[in-house]
């Protein structure tokens, strides 16, 4: 039965909705809490920060590396079947990365967990769109769906910071029991949808091992580099082999007759708008969270909760916003909404610059944190709107999981990178001021979330134009 009223939704609806915005607020959780966590797994494990970064390089490579196949998976095989069984892996995975102290262990269940979400992701907004009309209802749940995965990305820092305090293994378990206690929840709730029957040829594998395999060539590439040296050997096999694989994923979705992406699909200029959005906004998030995180306790000296506390802004703005944002997005074009959501990032990023050793929290912090809360609680539910829009029923577990890459890949390439430039310096600098590399990091950062904000503003304007010539016609 579709849901098409946007308010009086039964209780069987909400509790539907709580499983699946549950689970999206844990994905997010995930990726930003373990950060706060970083300095303390390096300190006892003896991890370096080049190496530290695949902790959450190792997430968001699964995740965005089979978040296609994820997909693809929930349209062929059934979205309640994916959504379940992923949550389970994802839980068991939280358990086990929980008590083994190996750092390849915990890379790899990292990685296993990243590839769950990817599953998960896909299934569950597919399990939305196609539970509630486009429309006012859709507009509702999506809003409340993706402000609690914004919310989990942002609060994320403040359990991360509470939670180290007890341990860093309590943020790695953390997730687990939570989405074993969701997966009990969906197994009741999630609707049973009719299955078709599904031939191996149909599921894309060899679309999803060169997809991923190219996103780890070139991650891998960019963050040994300031090691091996960017003219090096290895360094340049790596980007050749990253290109082939690219290149071979193209053919591969071309001829398939089922494939990962059907590239038809990206002639929609509304959601290529939201894939490059997404990625500059999550992109540009979690590479500053990373330098921000090692700053402030590394540097300054900060406790976790200490750190939690000073993020905690952002995550209530965002948490605030989830009541209004489907009048909102209703209101007010997808489009305008991410242009000023990325205005408020770039404009956070630019404030920090102007961290001075024996600056209070007031004068170098809060005013970024402050602008990061408006920019996901705007952002993140106008790219996920505008992302499978207008997008046929079959397909919207196909322009789910690409939006989801592009967030995903934006954090995984743009983390390799801002490691790369920090790694690289040799800086020296005043004892409390920003270590060396981490302001022209933050200038890469700012400047890919300026290319994102001005292509919405010709987007904006391009639509704008076009309705102006239909008018007078």
């Amino acid at each position: 039965m579709t849901v098409t009223t946007a308010g009086g939704w039964a209780g069987r609806t909400w509790i539907l909705l709580v499983v699946l915005a549950g689970v999206l607020f844990l994905d997010g959780l995930d990726v930003s809490m373990v950060g706060v966590a970083l300095p303390s797994i390096g300190a006892d494990l003896s991890m370096t920060q080049s190496q530290l970064q695949w902790i959450v390089s190792g997430y968001v490579l699964g995740y965005g590396g089979f978040l296609l196949l994820g997909g693809r998976a929930s349209d062929l095989f059934g979205r309640r079947r994916v959504f379940l069984w992923a949550l389970a892996v994802f839980a068991t995975a939280s358990v086990v990365s929980a008590v083994v102290q190996v750092d390849e262990a915990i890379v790899a269940l990292r990685f296993l967990k990243g590839i769950a979400a990817a599953f998960t992701v896909p299934a569950g907004l597919s399990i939305i769109t196609t539970t509630f009309a486009e429309g006012p209802a859709r507009n509702r749940a999506l809003s409340i769906y993706t402000v609690c995965g914004a919310s989990g990305f942002s609060l994320g820092l403040v359990f991360g910071g509470l939670l180290t305090e007890v341990s860093w293994q309590a943020t790695l378990l953390f997730p687990g029991p939570i989405a074993a206690a969701l997966l009990l929840a969906g197994i009741r709730v999630i609707p049973r949808s009719q299955r078709t029957p599904v031939r191996f040829a149909q599921f894309d594998l060899a679309g999803a091992l060169t997809s991923t395999g190219a996103l780890l060539a070139l991650v891998y590439a960019v963050v040994q580099a300031p090691t091996s040296g960017w003219t090096s050997t290895q360094t340049i096999v790596l980007f050749v082999v990253a290109a082939a694989l690219f290149v071979t994923f193209v053919a591969v979705e071309k001829r398939h007759g089922t494939p990962l992406l059907r590239l038809g699909i990206l002639r929609s200029t509304t959601l290529v708008h939201a894939n490059v959005a997404a990625a500059a906004m999550f992109g540009g998030y979690v590479a500053f969270q990373f330098l921000v995180t090692i700053y402030l306790q590394n540097t300054l000296g900060w406790s976790p909760i200490g750190m939690a506390l000073g993020f905690l802004p952002a995550g209530l703005l965002v948490a605030i916003s989830a009541t209004g944002m489907d009048r909102v997005l209703a209101r007010i074009g997808t489009p305008v909404l991410i242009a000023v959501g990325l205005t408020a990032f770039v404009v956070g990023y630019l404030l920090f610059l102007r961290t001075e050793p024996g600056q209070g929290y007031a004068q170098f912090l809060l005013p970024t944190i402050v602008l990061l809360g408006v920019g996901f609680a705007l952002c993140f539910p106008a790219v996920n709107a505008q992302a499978t829009s207008g997008v046929a029923d079959h397909e919207q577990g196909l322009a789910s999981g690409l939006v989801n890459t592009s967030v995903q890949v934006g954090g995984a390439i743009m983390l390799a990178v801002v490691t790369a430039i920090v790694t690289s310096s040799r800086a020296v600098v005043a004892p409390g001021a920003l270590p060396g590399g981490v302001d022209t990091a933050i200038m890469v950062i700012s400047g890919l979330s300026i290319v994102a904000m001005v292509y919405s503003v010709v987007l904006i304007a391009v639509k704008r134009r076009r309705r102006e010539l239909v008018a007078t016609d």
